[in-house]
């Protein structure tokens, strides 16, 4: 009963306790599975790799790191083969397609594949992150929380971001960044009622991977200044260049339906080709390249390294993506912008060595950079930059860096971000304020709960037994051979009464389909469904209202109430 009460409330747009009390169980879940996923990853690492480093990719002989992507890519190939083409759909964008079409309902089988593919891919040397795979594993086990205590799916679109959030939390110990990735990307809108249970989600889960793995960040940052404002006009330039380069991740990755038509085995093998060749000389391109990171932000690269990560690991993660092997591109992109910041703070020393910047302060902005206009997502590349940094006086040169790399990709470069497609106006489904504004909302918050069910043939005396518990709406059930049901207003029937009141026969039959009244065809829709589900409904069956089923025991279905089009309408004018 009392979870009953909980699931009632939450259909609400106004439950911001009870979806807090799930933002904190999701934290604390997510953050125990990204433990556990990195510790995977090290447990490969500690079988076999030079010294148990899962980057350790250099310390390996050539023809070993060659052939290890194409180990992982024959494995990833071979356990897919089998597998129906949805079932292969893993990472970020799988989250966000299942968010705007399935109402966050993430399956488990994708889940399950989630787990082996994230540590291969990362593993197998591959141009890879985990932050990818985490999102998807903290965002299905957030959504199957609220799936297995059968919660409406306006509360499971929230455990969808709390999941994201404590992933991105727990992978780069950046809670803030976490948050805003995870209203920016995955949810693309900022409400009280998503950000209050995202925070916690997010908070929760850094306590867990603190716990675990220390108070430091993913990577070593060291501690660097702008310097002059002369530096603004080539930090300017910089960023025009790697908006560029982020247009050119983009558009590759993006081609994915020009290999479609491919052997699966095929499709899959040509990336691990790729990689091994690239990694026969610059074995910096494998993995996900903190180290490499790291290094560039040092300034411990040589010249040619940072050519190679910038182009190679560029290349090589966005055609690995296009073929369809599902990798976390969030960290190889954020090895790429810091290499092309390096380069541009290189060449801006070579042009200007009295007033140019260090050359890892222009690899931090464009890490940033490159993080911003691949997702189409500043503030949080922003607020990594700032939590990785621990320097509130780079985000002044950031915002500029991120702005314009930003605008770069999708004013010059045509690109709507990474993960998203523009199909209405230019606004991909979720950031449409209609779908927005009634997926916040479950049937059960503006249903009509009086409603009582009856058949078409009824007496008097029935008629007025329906009518002692005065409910507004009578659901009329036909025969298998008729249509759908109907509705009719209880008032039309006590009408019809009393226009009938000196008639004596109480067992005279009374037709429900021919008494004066408007009757509405109705279609059905459970009980967990959001309002922009039943207003697809209402549409896709051609009628003016819906019949609310909720299932009481195995095989029995309760009719729960009536929610009409007047009702949805009203709720987005009046109280969106």
């Amino acid at each position: 009963m009392n979870l009953e009460r909980f699931r009632r409330q939450l259909a609400s747009v106004d439950a911001l306790p009870q979806l807090c009390v799930l933002g904190l169980i999701s934290g604390l879940l997510t953050g125990g599975l990204m433990v556990v996923f990195r510790f995977l990853l090290s447990l490969g690492a500690w079988l076999f790799m030079p010294h148990n480093d899962s980057e350790a990719f250099e310390a390996l002989a050539p023809h070993w790191r060659a052939l290890l992507p194409l180990i992982a890519v024959a494995l990833i190939a071979l356990c897919f083969a089998p597998q129906s083409s949805q079932a292969r759909r893993l990472g970020v964008g799988h989250v966000i397609e299942r968010l705007t079409y399935h109402q966050g309902r993430l399956p488990l089988r994708n889940w399950l594949n989630q787990w082996w593919v994230g540590v291969i891919s990362v593993l197998g040397g591959l141009s890879a992150g985990r932050e990818g795979p985490a999102i998807h594993l903290g965002a299905a086990a957030a959504s199957g929380l609220g799936q297995r205590l059968r919660l409406p799916h306006n509360s499971l679109r929230v455990l969808v971001g709390c999941g994201t959030a404590a992933a991105i939390s727990a992978s780069f110990n950046t809670p803030i960044a976490g948050v805003i990735f995870a209203m920016e990307v995955v949810i693309m809108e900022y409400t009280i009622a998503g950000f209050m249970p995202v925070i916690l989600a997010s908070t929760m889960s850094a306590v867990v991977a603190q716990l675990a793995y220390g108070t430091e960040p993913a990577f070593q940052v060291p501690i660097v200044k702008l310097g002059s404002l002369l530096n603004l006009p080539w930090i300017a330039t910089s960023a025009l260049l790697i908006g560029l380069l982020a247009g050119l991740f983009i558009r590759i990755a993006q081609r994915g339906t020009l290999l479609a038509g491919w052997p699966l085995i095929a499709r899959l093998m040509l990336p691990g080709v790729a990689v091994a060749v690239v990694a026969w000389w610059y074995p910096q391109v494998q993995g996900i390249g903190y180290d490499s990171l790291a290094a560039a932000l040092d300034g411990r690269l040589a010249l040619d390294v940072l050519v190679a990560l910038m182009l190679g690991k560029l290349l090589l993660t966005a055609f690995t993506f296009a073929c369809g092997i599902p990798v976390g591109i969030i960290g190889p992109v954020l090895v790429v912008g810091a290499s092309a910041g390096a380069l541009c703070g290189l060449s801006g020393d070579w042009l200007w060595p009295s007033v140019a910047s260090d050359p890892g302060f222009y690899a931090m902005l464009g890490m940033a950079a490159m993080m911003g206009a691949v997702l189409q997502a500043p503030l949080a590349a922003l607020m990594a930059l700032l939590e990785l940094t621990h320097n509130p006086n780079i985000i002044l040169p950031g915002m500029l860096a991120v702005v314009i790399a930003g605008l770069t990709a999708r004013q010059i470069c045509r690109c709507h971000g990474l993960y998203v497609t523009g199909t209405h106006h230019g606004l991909h489904p979720l950031q449409q304020p209609l779908m927005q504004a009634l997926s916040r909302v479950a049937v059960p918050a503006v249903m009509e709960r009086s409603v009582a069910r009856t058949q078409r043939m009824i007496t008097r005396e029935q008629a007025r037994r329906l009518l002692e518990d005065k409910p507004t709406w009578l659901v009329i059930t036909r025969s298998s051979e008729e249509k759908t049901p109907l509705a009719l207003k209880a008032a039309d029937l006590a009408r019809a009464l009393l226009d009938e009141q000196e008639a004596t026969d109480e067992t005279a039959t009374l037709d429900l389909l021919e008494i004066p009244g408007q009757r509405l065809e109705l279609a059905p829709i459970h009980l967990q469904a959001t309002l922009s589900e039943a207003f697809d409904r209402l549409n896709d069956y051609g009628v003016d209202a819906l019949y609310v089923e909720h299932t009481t025991a195995p095989m029995i279905q309760k009719i729960s109430g009536i929610i009409t089009r007047d009702a949805i309408e009203n709720y987005y004018r009046y109280k969106r």
